[in-house]
């Protein structure tokens, strides 16, 4: 099963250092969440694994083997991304989108084949968007647009997914909509998926690890049981809170304590420590 790691990274924009020291190994088969403040480095991070920045120090290993070591072409077939907010050409169909995720699977001399056609169409049938496939992506629905680019990631085949942000602008339904997607890719064909997801609660629910980043280094890791605490909420995002169980999943679902209209029972104290 393919690996990801990394390994004492530091990287930035210009004279900027986001991350600084970072280790992290990515557990494979599973469903990843980087979740942490705004500005702590989590697309950063998601940038880095997938070569769109370049480390000033320390690197990211696949397989054994450093990123910047791989072939452009052979990386994109074991590593799929989704960019945050993806723009598609004017006028492109969703079937021709999606087919885009071939590209690197086609040589100088290679034709189109029929494993292509079959990509293809496994990619929209698993997004349930093989019925829109003739339509403009202009024309769709957030929830619609998000799957489609989840059908092209996935017709690259690859073992790894990673994801900036996947529910975005969604509303509600539609996040539960992809992130129920995920976990169903992720099940029915053991794809790695890494994601930065900013609702702690949605992480908590459908991931198996979280990754916890604050101020460009990694806090803590671990499943959401141990990373979803009441003190790590406090140190990475700087909320009281309190955390219980989540009554569908059982997995730990975080309140927000506010100075006002926090519950009865609860102190001034309570609500500012």
């Amino acid at each position: 099963m393919t690996t990801l790691n990394v390994e004492a990274l530091e990287a930035g924009y210009g004279s900027r250092t986001i991350l600084t020291d970072l280790d992290l190994a990515v557990p494979s088969g599973a469903i990843t969440a980087i979740v942490g403040a705004n500005a702590c480095g989590k697309s950063t991070l998601l940038r880095c694994l997938a070569r769109l920045l370049r480390p000033t120090a320390g690197q990211v290993v696949l397989d054994g083997r450093s990123v910047r070591h791989i072939p452009t072409r052979d990386l994109a077939r074991r590593l799929g991304l989704l960019p945050q907010s993806p723009i598609a050409p004017d006028g492109m169909t969703v079937a021709d989108l999606v087919s885009y995720g071939r590209h690197p699977h086609q040589g100088m001399l290679s034709r189109w084949t029929q494993h292509d056609d079959r990509a293809v169409a496994a990619a929209l049938e698993a997004t349930r968007t093989a019925d829109i496939a003739d339509r403009e992506v202009d024309q769709l629905s957030g929830g619609q647009r998000q799957r489609v680019w989840i059908a092209m990631a996935l017709a690259q085949e690859t073992d790894i997914l990673l994801l900036d942000e996947p529910t975005t602008f969604l509303d509600i339904a539609h996040q539960v909509e992809i992130l129920d997607l995920l976990v169903d890719l992720n099940q029915s064909r053991g794809t790695t998926i890494v994601m930065v997801l900013h609702d702690l609660n949605l992480a908590a629910r459908y991931a198996d690890h979280l990754v916890a980043i604050r101020c460009g280094r990694l806090h803590t890791a671990g499943s959401p049981e141990s990373v979803l605490t009441e003190r790590t909420v406090k140190e990475v995002f700087g909320v009281s809170c309190r955390v219980i169980p989540d009554p569908t999943s059982g997995k730990p679902m975080m309140l927000p304590l506010g100075r006002h209209r926090a519950g009865a029972g609860l102190s001034t104290e309570d609500t500012t420590s």
